[in-house]
C-alpha cells in the first residue's frame, strides 16, 4: 500500500494491515467467537459515551457558547458608535471575536449537524451559519467539506490537502497577507459555486448571504452610527481578524502528514491516525474555532457529528487506540 508524504510516494508500514487483520481474527469472548475491529470497538465506547452524557454536555455547552457570541453583538455595535478610541476598539475586538465563533465554530458545527438532532432543524442552522452568517452557500460548503473532505480525507485527489491553495504566491504573502482577503474572497467562490445548482438553491444563497451583510452593515450605520466608508472598513477588519489563524489552522492540520492512494486507502482508523493532526490546546482558539477544529481533530474524523466538547469527552478513547495505532 503507498501514500504520499511530502510529494513523494512511500509505503504504508505492513503493520497497518497485519495489525488489522489480527483484530479481525476469531478471538474468544465468554465462549463466544469475536471479529471486532479496532474502530468498531473505539466505536462502541464512543457510543456508550455519548449515550451516557447529558443534553448539556452533547450540545448544551457549544449552543451557549454560539448563544454568548450573538449576545455580545449589541455591546458591540453599541461601542464602535462611542468616540473614546478604547471603547472603538473594544467594540471592534468583541465583535471580531463573536463573528468568529459564530462563522467557524457555527458553520463547523451546523455542517455537520452536531447542533440539533432533528433533521429538519439540522438544515435550518445549516443555512443559517453558513449562509446568512459565513456568506458561501451550504449546498456547496457541506459538500466539500463533508463529503469530500471527510470522505477521503488525505487521498490523492480527493480530500487532499488545503482549501487554501493559491501556489503562485510568496509564501509570507500567502501565510500572512493574502488570508486577509478572506471575507472579500469568500462571497465571490460562493458565486462561482452556484454554477449548476437548482434555481431554488441560488435563489435562497443569493437572498440569505445579501441578507446577512446587508444587516451588519444597516445595524453599523444605524446602531453605532458610521458612515458608509467606516462601516464597511468595520466590516472588513472584524470579518477578517481570526483569518490567518483559521488559515494556518487549515493549513497545518493535514498537510505534510501521509496522503494516500484512491485506490488503496488503509483502514479507516489508521487512515484518520495518521494523516490527521491534533494541534496544541489554545484557549481563544478553542472558545472561538471549537475542540474538533484544533485539539480534537482526530476525534473529529473519526466521529463528524459529534459537538466539540463530545470530541474533547471521547479523546481519551481516540488518543489510547491512536496509541494502539502508532506502536
Amino acid at each position: 500500500m503507498s501514500v504520499k508524504v511530502n510529494g513523494s510516494m512511500q509505503k504504508v508500514p505492513e503493520e497497518w494491515t497485519e495489525r488489522e487483520r489480527e483484530m479481525e481474527r476469531p478471538v474468544r469472548s465468554g465462549g463466544e467467537e469475536d471479529r471486532e475491529t479496532l474502530m468498531m470497538e473505539l466505536t462502541r465506547l464512543v457510543q456508550k459515551t455519548v449515550k451516557e452524557s447529558s443534553w448539556w454536555e452533547k450540545r448544551g455547552i457549544d449552543c451557549s457558547i454560539l448563544a454568548m457570541a450573538f449576545i455580545s453583538l449589541p455591546a458591540a455595535f453599541l461601542l464602535l458608535g462611542s468616540s473614546q478610541v478604547v471603547w472603538f476598539v473594544l467594540g471592534l475586538l468583541v465583535m471580531g471575536v463573536a463573528h468568529a465563533v459564530i462563522t467557524v465554530k457555527g458553520t463547523h458545527l451546523s455542517s455537520h449537524g452536531a447542533l440539533s438532532e432533528s433533521a429538519v432543524w439540522g438544515q435550518f442552522w445549516a443555512i443559517f451559519f453558513i449562509e446568512v452568517c459565513g456568506s458561501f452557500t451550504a449546498r456547496a460548503g457541506v459538500k466539500a467539506h463533508v463529503k469530500m473532505h471527510h470522505a477521503h480525507t488525505n487521498v490523492i485527489g480527493l480530500g487532499d490537502s488545503s482549501t487554501w491553495k493559491v501556489p503562485v504566491l510568496p509564501r509570507i504573502m500567502y501565510l500572512f497577507i493574502a488570508p486577509l482577503a478572506v471575507p472579500i474572497i469568500t462571497p465571490i467562490v460562493a458565486v462561482g459555486q452556484l454554477k449548476g445548482q437548482p434555481l431554488w438553491a441560488v435563489v435562497r444563497t443569493v437572498v440569505c448571504v445579501s441578507l446577512g451583510v446587508y444587516s451588519q452593515y444597516i445595524l453599523l450605520r444605524c446602531v453605532s452610527g458610521l458612515e458608509c466608508g467606516p462601516a464597511l472598513l468595520v466590516m472588513l477588519l472584524s470579518r477578517a481578524m481570526f483569518s490567518l489563524p483559521y488559515i494556518h489552522v487549515n493549513i497545518f492540520q493535514h498537510i505534510g502528514l501521509p496522503m494516500f492512494s484512491p485506490s488503496r486507502r488503509p483502514k479507516r482508523i489508521y487512515q484518520m491516525s495518521h494523516g490527521v493532526l491534533n494541534l496544541p490546546r489554545n484557549p481563544l482558539l478553542d472558545w472561538t474555532f471549537g475542540h474538533s477544529l484544533i485539539n480534537c481533530h482526530v476525534e473529529h474524523h473519526l466521529f463528524p457529528s459529534l459537538s466539540d466538547n463530545m470530541c474533547l469527552k471521547v479523546n481519551t478513547h481516540t488518543f489510547i487506540f491512536s496509541g494502539c495505532v502508532w506502536t
